[in-house]
């Protein structure tokens, strides 16, 4: 059985079916795709297939900003590491350094992980390049930020640019960012695909709702209330974040809140208590529009404007997700409708207004 017939679908997404045979190839790839088309697999089982189980040191990097989206990737990788006899370790920020060094001595022949962490073990000696074939960089765009950047930038120069290979991936991959990562590359491929034919079936509406920004958690409490309601709420501030989640819990609506600060026990319980239905929302900062799975979001909730495009796609990416279909929720001051209209037009969004009435959305009267 192979790798893809291990993972038990069909057809291959467009990201897929293009930048699959270039990564086995050992080409150099930048792959811009939406959320929820597969980009995972896309260059995880690629990866896999580059490993070569004989040899006993590291020989495939995937690099991603958030500690959650290396922790899901690794358990992703697990699927398929031990049918191949592959071993893989998982390195991220705030975890014990000291048996992060015990792992490395077992030589995992796949490495993932944050590149604050990444960079730290190299710099002790403790993690060997001189043998990876292959860097991938997950959300490429954040990775690529400008504070990682020099991170990044150091992490690869430890490589040979001749006998390495390079692939970024993200949903949204603005020029500058294509810039940086091609001086890194060997003659890139570049693949953007803008719409999934695959998952075209699925509908996503988009709605707003018309308040004052004190009337936010009473519509985000109404919206919790719903029957069936799988909500991702994103706050552009973690202050606003803890505040609605003690004014909501007060009032006995069991939400949860997801951002970097929260300290890593509890993002995990956040995100597994909605996975698992415990949750009807979940508060968040741009942590969880990044790449994580957490399936079946039926809605997204921007509480705050988002602050340019790219934010705007990511976070509304999260539903509508492999032909699933879902509802985009937008809470707007006055003086934010106007603006919101001109990023749906831009987006060919259809943007109409709702209110809340007997716990659903309907169209004011």
């Amino acid at each position: 059985m192979t790798l893809w017939e291990k993972t038990g679908f069909e057809t291959k997404t467009s990201i897929q079916e293009q930048a699959m045979p270039l990564l086995e190839e050992g080409k150099d790839v930048i792959g811009q795709s939406p959320t929820g088309t597969g980009k995972t697999l896309a260059f995880l089982l690629p990866a896999l297939e580059r490993i070569d189980v004989k040899k006993q040191n590291a020989q495939v990097l995937i690099l991603a900003s958030s500690q959650e989206l290396i922790m899901q990737t690794y358990q992703e990788a697990l699927k398929y590491t031990k049918e191949k006899g592959i071993t893989a370790g998982s390195f991220i920020g705030g975890a014990n350094i000291k048996r992060q060094v015990e792992k490395l001595k077992k030589s995992p022949q796949l490495i993932l992980g944050t590149p604050g962490r990444v960079l730290e073990l190299i710099k002790l000696k403790k993690l060997k390049m001189h043998a990876i074939k292959l860097i991938i960089l997950d959300e490429a765009d954040q990775v690529l930020a400008r504070e990682h950047r020099k991170t990044v930038d150091t992490i690869i120069s430890s490589t040979l640019k001749s006998e390495r290979q390079l692939a970024a991936f993200s949903a949204t991959m603005p020029n500058d960012i294509i810039d940086v990562a091609k001086n890194w590359m060997n003659d890139p491929t570049v693949i953007k695909v803008e719409q999934e034919t695959l998952f075209a079936d699925a509908k996503v509406d988009y709605f707003y709702l018309e308040c004052e920004q004190r009337e936010k958690s009473t519509l985000l409490e109404k919206m919790a209330r719903f029957e069936g309601m799988r909500g991702l709420a994103f706050s552009n501030d973690i202050t606003e974040l803890n505040v609605l989640e003690q004014k909501l819990r007060f009032k006995k609506v069991n939400v949860r809140a997801l951002h970097g600060e929260k300290d890593k026990l509890d993002r995990e319980q956040a995100i597994q208590q909605f996975r698992a239905n415990n949750v009807p929302i979940l508060l968040a900062t741009d942590v969880a529009s990044r790449g994580l799975d957490i399936p079946d979001v039926g809605t997204v909730i921007h509480i705050d404007f988002p602050l340019d495009e790219d934010q705007a796609t990511h976070r509304s990416g999260r539903t509508g997700r492999a032909g699933k279909d879902g509802q985009v929720v937008f809470l707007l001051t006055p003086r934010e409708v106007r603006e919101c209209k001109q990023l749906a037009a831009s987006k060919g969004w259809n943007l109409v207004q709702k209110v809340i009435r007997a716990s659903e959305f309907v169209d004011p009267k």
